[in-house]
Formats: structure tokens, C-alpha cells, sequence
């Protein structure tokens, strides 16, 4: 009896620790929507807590006829399809050659892409690489910067080890099956769980990505919205700047309401860009949770 009331308060303390952390975890996306329904000065005098105050569509009216923002929308679209296309396309096959251990030299190769875990030519170095190839201030710069993610490549290497079992390569090879043939008939089709995960992981990492574009891109035209959006809050803080210095009353007033709708915006734009993404993983879910127990115990 008293065994069962200490199991029963144990849960209860759990379930109000997961509440308390999913709440925490939640509520910057809860924010994130509430503020872009809200009026700019109530986010700028930060009275948006809970609920959106002076509700306001303006921030979505603004998006929505910035094209722009569309542009680079379009441009990260774009570079998120064919950039996650290009990274599974060298990644699925090289883990699975790598998976074979009586592959040759195959302790070289694995410490050929882990090394670039920890070393790289550095940010000079590979500009004149990347201008070299002629990539400079072209979309394909955002695509074909990195190929392989090392990390991402030891995860399915692993899945073809332990998921998908010798004795079926053995029986492929013995009806006159090919390392082509078997990649094709046997293990992509089983590939499934771990073709959704690093889907996933190198989608997400191309639809945040800015930094490439920062460095290679000068191309308003090719900007992705991570850009788009930062240009535009730097042009407003910039003219808000000129505006006080030029101690214009009628001009800082003009200013800083478009800094505090350029804010509004950023809140928007954020849900906005963040819902392709959250759309998409309730679809893959059930592949991303089998794909994240790789390397577990089994038994």
C-alpha cells in the first residue's frame, strides 16, 4: 500500500515536471504567434505576454505585399528541394559503401570524412575554392557548398549495419545480384526510416541557412528569407539611426514606427517560415522516431 503511494505521487511529480518543460518549450512558438497579431508599439513597450494586444493583421498585410520577402521565400524553397536532394543523393550511397567492412582501406576513408568533424580550410581558403569554381553569386553556391555532413553519414552507415541484415546481400549475390543492383533492390527500399531522418535534419539545415549567403550571395534576387528578413530590419534600424541624428521630430517618429512594424514583421516571418517545417514533420514522424533509435540496444 504504501509502495502504491509513492509510485503515485512519483508520477505525479513527473507528469509536472513534463508539463513545466513543454510549456517552456512551447511558449516561444505561442509568442512567436501572439506578437504577430499584435500592435507594434505593444511589442516594443514588451506588454505582450500572454495573449496578443491591439490584434492587428498589419504585419501579414506588410508580408504579403513585400515582394521581396516572396523572392526569397521562392529562393529558399528552391535551395532547401535541391539542396536536400543533392546531400541524400552523395550521402545514402557513400554510408552504404561505407557499411561494407570488407570494404578496402575502409578505416582510411571513415577517418577521411571524420576528420572534417573537427578540422576545416577555414572561411578564406574556401571562398577562393568556391570563386574558383565559379560558384560566387549564383544559386547553386547554396546547394553545392557541403555535400556530406559527417555526423549524418556515421547515423545511416549505421542503419545499413545493423538494420538490414547480411544474409540478404548474401542471398542477392548468390541469385547473380551486383553491389549495384542490391543497393537499388535491397537496402534503398528499406531505407525508408533513415532516408526521412537525414531528410530532415539537411532540410532544416538549408532552410536556416544565411551565413553561406552572406559571404557568396550579393544578389538581392537570390537572397533567402533568413537574408531578406535581416536586410530589412537593418535598413530600418539604419534609417531610425539617420533620423535621429538629423534631429527631425517628424522624420524619428516615421522612423520608429517602421522599426516597430519591421519588429511586428520579424515575428511573422518567422511563423510564416517556420510552417512549412512544422507542417511537414507530423507526415515523417513515424520514420524520424524509428531513424533517432539507431545504435540502441536491441534485444
Amino acid at each position: 500500500m504504501q509502495q502504491a503511494k509513492v509510485d503515485k505521487i512519483f508520477t505525479v511529480i513527473n507528469l509536472l515536471i513534463i508539463i513545466f518543460l513543454t510549456l517552456i518549450i512551447t511558449y516561444p512558438l505561442y509568442y512567436t504567434i501572439i506578437a504577430s497579431f499584435s500592435e507594434a508599439p505593444a511589442i516594443a513597450l514588451g506588454k505582450v505576454t500572454l495573449w496578443p494586444v491591439g490584434f492587428s493583421t498589419m504585419a501579414y498585410k506588410n508580408v504579403i505585399s513585400n515582394n521581396n520577402i516572396w523572392i526569397g521565400y521562392r529562393n529558399t524553397i528552391f535551395y532547401t528541394l535541391f539542396g536536400t536532394l543533392y546531400n541524400l543523393i552523395l550521402t545514402i550511397p557513400a554510408a552504404y559503401v561505407m557499411s561494407k567492412k570488407y570494404l578496402p582501406f575502409r578505416r582510411i576513408f571513415t577517418w577521411f570524412f571524420f576528420i572534417t568533424m573537427y578540422f576545416s580550410g577555414g572561411l578564406i581558403p574556401t571562398y577562393m575554392f568556391i570563386k574558383s569554381l565559379g560558384l560566387i553569386n549564383t544559386p547553386w553556391v547554396m546547394i553545392v557548398g557541403v555535400g556530406v555532413t559527417c555526423y549524418n553519414l556515421i547515423v545511416t552507415r549505421q542503419f545499413f549495419q545493423t538494420t538490414i541484415p547480411d544474409e540478404m546481400y548474401e542471398a542477392a549475390e548468390i541469385d547473380g545480384a551486383g553491389h549495384i543492383q542490391m543497393f537499388f533492390s535491397i537496402a534503398l527500399p528499406l531505407a525508408a526510416p533513415i532516408i526521412a531522418v537525414m531528410s530532415l535534419y539537411y532540410g532544416v539545415n538549408h532552410w536556416n541557412s544565411y551565413f553561406n549567403a552572406m559571404i557568396y550571395i550579393s544578389d538581392h534576387n537570390l537572397y533567402p528569407l533568413q537574408l531578406v528578413l535581416r536586410s530589412i530590419l537593418i535598413m530600418n534600424e539604419q534609417a531610425l539611426q539617420a533620423a535621429i541624428e538629423l534631429g527631425d521630430d517628424d522624420l524619428i517618429n516615421a522612423a520608429m514606427a517602421r522599426s516597430q512594424m519591421a519588429q511586428v514583421m520579424k515575428y511573422s516571418l518567422i511563423f510564416i517560415s517556420s510552417a512549412p517545417l512544422l507542417i511537414a514533420y507530423p507526415f515523417i514522424q513515424k520514420y524520424f522516431v524509428k531513424g533517432v533509435m539507431i545504435g540502441s540496444v536491441k534485444g
